[in-house]
């Protein structure tokens, strides 16, 4: 872990280590300050550490929540945009490689996109499961693991609500990246020694 951590800290991230997801939802907290705005990017390890039910609880903070039920693809579009502009930007990384390089897959493209710039600063939840050896190993990560475990995930939503599954690999992950560094101090990596999120 110290190689990795040294090498994100080259290339400009911020690294901060927790022992479990209790830690990493302290952690994360001391960086919602009240009155900024807030914009998520889909990840299943920010709702597992209880972070997106505690954000959308928040009364002193602008969320721009396009996971709020009852709201049309026009305003979660129009959420998702502001995001990219809000202060501080949540989700996760779908793999970190030894050398400090993040790598992802994106359908739409607002989480990756705003990793790459827009909000004024960057907080990545990730787990001891999403570390990786090299960027080729990342990608391979993101198609055997991370892509078919979403797919499910979401088509299981659709088929809870009473609708026909349409999410594939082409339509939840046609847009990958690699960033290999950062400006120092926009983004933190909170890294969790547990196996959460896909």
């Amino acid at each position: 872990m110290r190689e990795i951590m040294s090498n994100l800290h080259k290339n400009g991230f911020e690294t901060i280590e927790v022992q479990n997801a209790a830690q990493a939802l302290k952690v994360a907290k001391s960086f919602v300050k009240p009155n900024i705005s807030v914009g998520l990017g889909g990840s299943t390890t920010v709702s597992q550490i209880g972070l997106l039910e505690w954000l959308i609880k928040n009364r002193e903070i602008e969320l721009f929540n396009q996971y709020e039920q009852g709201i049309d693809m026009e305003e979660n579009f129009q959420r998702r945009r502001k995001g990219l502009l809000s202060d501080l930007y949540i989700t996760s990384s779908n793999a970190v490689t030894i050398e400090g390089e993040l790598v992802n897959v994106d359908g739409d493209g607002n989480r990756v996109a705003a990793q790459i710039f827009g909000p004024k600063k960057v907080l990545l939840i990730v787990s001891k499961n999403k570390i990786v050896k090299s960027i080729d190993e990342g990608f391979k990560r993101i198609k055997n693991r991370v892509i078919p475990k979403n797919v499910k995930r979401m088509n299981d939503k659709l088929l809870s609500m009473g609708k026909e599954p349409h999410y594939n690999a082409d339509n939840i992950a046609n847009k990958y990246t690699v960033i290999n560094g950062d400006k120092p101090g926009r983004t933190t990596i909170i890294f969790v020694d547990e196996e959460l999120g896909f």
